[in-house]
Formats: structure tokens, sequence, C-alpha cells
């Protein structure tokens, strides 16, 4: 059975019908073409696939299609404006946050739902912030330095 929904996504705003069991992650790399949204577990564990929906981190995986009506998304494709680089994302390339990259998306829309909601975090929130995230490149302390250059570099 389908559904009719509407969300925004990155501003813009789509009406679109989904099947009951789609996935939101789906829905955004199959459906709407974003694919910078990663799928790295499927199950909710590596957070390859994180978004912000209505301000708050969120696994896409983990969440369907269905409940995004009404909803306000930010995929990693709506962090730069008019082809510059969001401070964050600038500064996980001034530190060297990315290796392999499968993993950025997704440690970006965490960290970003972070200084969304608190714009001087401590490290110790940084940490928790993208505990969700799973890296097997960087180490994490270019990650956590990053975070912290982009909430310096917003004050």
């Amino acid at each position: 059975m389908s559904h009719k929904i509407s969300f925004s996504v990155n501003g813009e705003k789509y009406t679109v019908e989904v099947e009951a069991n789609k996935t939101l992650l789906n829905l955004i790399r199959e459906d709407l073409n974003l694919t910078g949204t990663k799928e790295g577990c499927g199950a909710g564990e590596c957070g390859s696939c994180t978004i912000i929906i209505d301000n708050k981190a969120i696994n896409s995986c983990m969440m369907l299609a269905v409940e995004a009506d009404g909803k306000e998304i930010l995929t990693v494709e709506g962090l730069a404006k008019n082809g510059v680089l969001d401070e964050l994302q600038q500064a996980f390339i001034n530190n060297a946050a990315l290796q392999c990259g499968y993993c950025t998306p997704g440690m970006l829309m965490s960290a970003k739902a972070l200084l969304m909601r608190n714009p001087n975090p401590t490290e110790a929130e940084i940490k928790e912030a993208i505990s969700g995230n799973l890296c097997r490149c960087t180490g994490y302390k270019a990650i956590v330095d990053a975070v912290k250059e982009a909430a310096e570099n917003t004050k």
C-alpha cells in the first residue's frame, strides 16, 4: 500500500507516493537522487546515513519514509549555499578530518545538528554528538578539531 507524503529537503518541497515499508534513506537516495547520504550498516549502528530532521540528527535507515510527512529535512547536499561550503565542511577540509570519505556526510550532519542547538560545544559534547558515527580511517581527533574550528568560526 502506498501513501502520499509531503516534506521539504534542503528547502525544496516534495510530494511523493511511497510504499509503507520504504525507508527514508532509500527515498532520499533512490527517489530524490541525493546520494550524499550513505548506507553503511542498514541497522542504525554506523551513522553513515545521518540526516537532520527538524533540527535533530536521525539515522535515515531506521526511519520509514512515511514518518517524514510534514518534516523539514537537511541532507549533506544542503550544507553548502550558492557554491560556498558551510563552515563545518571547510573546517573538515582544513583539519584533514576525512580520508576515505564514506562516513563524512553522516559525521558532518551529526556535527551540524550539534552546532545548530549548541554553537559553542565542549569537547565532551562534540564527542557525544558524533558517538553514533563510526569512522575507520581518521581516529576521530581531526574530526573533533574540525567541529571545534567550525564552532570558533561561527561565533
